[in-house]
């Protein structure tokens, strides 16, 4: 598979297409049912080219870090692992909560880095930036990580264009991770043009808009009670019957490319730029290697305008936007 480079000051190289490893293990239906499907997934993807695997501590909480070191166990070098911190208290209780101090960032690495496996974490984000403290603070711990060795790079998580300058002049930003998809477009109005002005590398998640765009979702009935998107305000009557013609719409593209709705709305997001990095999660090979195959989809100029186009989504990302852009 084709590699690019994130971040210009501080370059990190990784496959066109990562692998994003949430939902094997945390807030979607079928999580944490079937380890042995979900490493299997991993070295398949290994075996495909994808060198680019994203995680988090608090997708479990911890367990998919696990997971994750397991299965790379014996090709950690061949990948760049991505994992994130900021979301548990480890100075408090271990418990749900924003903080990007200096003392949580020493924390939340040690336990990373041991769940993982590895005496290296190649590209570290804060998953979410916390109000209460400067992100000042934040980059200067991440920074002194970079020295010591124990990071390569660090990337930031649904932060503001102005956050996002203020950790770039303390340390350069390698990634910036934020939802983006044929369903989540608001990046291309500040935070697209910022990161090019920077020189900082783009990495979407949910480029399949959580499952949606793969045309499969079409009730919350087809989902466990305890998914996080039944909690989704797209997916949520009225929205997910107005979100349906964006899906009819890849849909109709994939039929004239003897292609798959997942397979067109990826290639449409590789189409963005040489400076993105999708991240679609599965937990299931035959996912996985549908994925992959979206890298070697072309899309004509007028199949890209005709999907560019398409409105956006009904309702906001999530339930509560308190804790993105700021």
């Amino acid at each position: 598979m084709k590699k690019i480079t994130l971040g210009v000051d501080s370059p990190l190289e990784v496959s066109q297409l990562g692998l994003g490893c949430m939902g094997m293990s945390a807030f979607y239906t079928g999580a944490g049912q079937d380890e042995a499907e979900s490493i299997r997934t991993i070295h398949r993807a290994l075996d495909l080219g994808v060198t680019f695997f994203d995680t988090a501590e608090m997708y479990g909480p911890y367990e998919n870090e696990k997971l994750l070191g397991k299965a790379l166990g014996g090709r950690r070098s061949e990948v760049a692992v991505a994992t994130k911190f900021g979301t548990i208290l480890h100075r408090g209780d271990g418990s749900h909560g924003m903080d990007g101090s200096a003392e949580n960032v020493r924390l939340a690495v040690e336990g990373s880095l041991e769940r993982l496996g590895t005496d290296h974490i190649d590209l570290y984000y804060q998953h979410r930036m916390d109000p209460g403290t400067p992100i000042e603070e934040t980059v200067g711990a991440l920074a002194d990580l970079i020295a010591e060795g124990k990071i390569g790079h660090y990337g930031l998580s649904e932060a503001a264009p102005e956050t996002i300058r203020r950790a770039h002049a303390v340390h350069p930003v390698t990634a910036l991770q934020t939802e983006y998809s044929l369903w989540s477009r608001d990046p291309e109005a500040e935070i697209l043009p910022l990161l090019r002005e920077l020189g900082i590398g783009f990495v979407p998640y949910s480029p399949l808009g959580r499952g949606f765009l793969t045309g499969t979702i079409r009730s919350v009935d087809q989902l466990d009670e305890n998914d996080f998107r039944r909690q989704n305000p797209r997916f949520a009557g009225e929205n997910l019957e107005a979100n349906i013609r964006i899906v009819e719409t890849v849909d109709a593209v994939a039929s004239e490319l003897d292609a798959t709705p997942a397979q067109v709305a990826l290639a449409w997001l590789l189409a963005q730029g040489d400076d993105i990095a999708p991240i679609p999660g599965t937990k299931r090979v035959s996912r996985l290697e549908e994925n992959v195959g979206a890298a070697d989809l072309a899309l004509s100029a007028e199949q890209l305008e005709r999907l560019a186009a398409i409105a956006p989504a009904t309702g906001d990302r999530y339930a509560d936007m308190s804790s993105v852009n700021r």
